[in-house]
C-alpha cells in the first residue's frame, strides 16, 4: 500500500502533472494540501476518469485540502472548530476512511511571522488538531499527512543560522508540533533513513541547490508505522517545467 501527501501549491495550475503522477506511481491515498481551489471547482471527474474518488474542503483561496484514494472513502471530516484571525475558520484539514485506516490531510497554518496574530493562531491550530488526533488514535490505525510547515529539527533546514527570527523553526513551533505527536503518532522519517528536504524555495535556484527544507510529514499510529517499508521523496516532481515548489513524501506499506 502507498501512501503520500503533496503540497500541490494550486491544483488547477498543477493538474496534469498530478493526473500524470497519480497514473504513473499509483498511490493508493494521496493526501494533497494548498489546492487553491473551490469545492465546486474540484476537479472529482477527471480523478474519478482515472480511477480515484475523492474529497475537497477548499473555499477557492490559498487554503485547501484534499483526499485522493482507489480504496474507498467514508467518515469524511472537514476543518477544524477553530477560527482564523479573520474570524472565520480555513479549509486546512481534512480526514476520511480510506482503506481501512482512517487518514487526515493537513495544511497547518504559516504563521507569517513572530508575533503576528497568524502565529499564534498557528500554535492554537496544532493543539486542537492534537486533540482531534488523540481521538482518532482510538477508533484503530491513522495517518496524518500533510505541509506542517514547521521543521522539526535544525537537520530539517538547509542552514539553521539562516532562519534566525524566522518561523518554521521556533521552539514554541517545534513544540507545538511534538505535542501532536506525543498524542500517540510517529513520524515516519524517525524510524528508517530520513528522506530529505519535501520543499524548496523558487527563488535563486534553491533546488538545485539543494536548498530544502523538510516541513511535509508523514505521522503515523505505531501499528501502521511498524508495516512502514520504504518512505522516499519523489524529487522528480519538484523538476521539469511549472512544478510546485514541494515533492510528493511517499511511504509504503506492507
Amino acid at each position: 500500500m502507498l501512501i503520500a501527501s503533496w503540497n500541490v501549491n494550486s491544483l488547477t495550475a498543477r493538474l496534469p502533472r498530478v493526473l500524470a503522477w497519480l497514473e504513473s506511481s499509483r498511490p493508493d491515498v494521496l493526501l494533497v494540501q494548498e489546492t487553491k481551489c473551490a469545492n465546486a471547482a474540484f476537479p472529482a471527474e477527471a480523478l474519478a476518469g482515472i480511477g480515484y474518488q475523492s474529497a475537497h474542503h477548499g473555499d477557492g483561496r490559498w487554503n485547501g485540502v484534499a483526499i485522493i484514494s482507489r480504496v474507498g472513502i467514508a467518515e469524511v471530516v472537514r476543518g477544524l472548530n477553530i477560527p482564523a484571525p479573520t474570524g472565520l475558520p480555513e479549509p486546512r484539514f481534512l480526514s476520511a476512511d480510506c482503506g481501512g485506516m482512517r487518514v487526515a490531510s493537513v495544511y497547518v497554518p504559516n504563521g507569517r511571522e513572530i508575533g503576528h496574530l497568524y502565529f499564534s493562531y498557528k500554535l492554537a491550530w496544532l493543539q486542537e488538531l492534537g486533540e482531534v488526533v488523540a481521538r482518532d488514535l482510538t477508533k484503530g490505525e491513522l495517518v496524518v499527512g500533510g505541509d506542517f510547515n514547521v521543521a522539526p529539527t535544525d537537520q530539517d533546514v538547509f542552514d539553521p543560522q539562516a532562519f534566525t527570527g524566522a518561523t518554521h523553526v521556533t521552539v514554541e513551533e517545534r513544540e507545538a508540533l511534538q505535542t501532536v505527536i506525543a498524542k500517540g503518532l510517529v513520524d515516519l522519517a524517525t524510524i528508517g533513513q530520513n528522506p530529505g528536504f519535501t520543499f524548496w524555495d523558487y527563488r535563486q535556484g534553491f533546488f538545485r541547490r539543494g536548498l530544502g527544507m523538510r516541513i511535509d510529514l508523514l505521522l503515523a499510529s505505531p501499528v501502521t508505522a511498524s508495516r512502514v517499508t520504504k518512505l522516499w521523496v519523489d524529487r522528480q516532481e519538484r523538476a521539469g517545467e511549472r512544478p510546485s515548489d514541494h515533492a510528493p513524501l511517499v511511504a509504503e506499506l506492507e
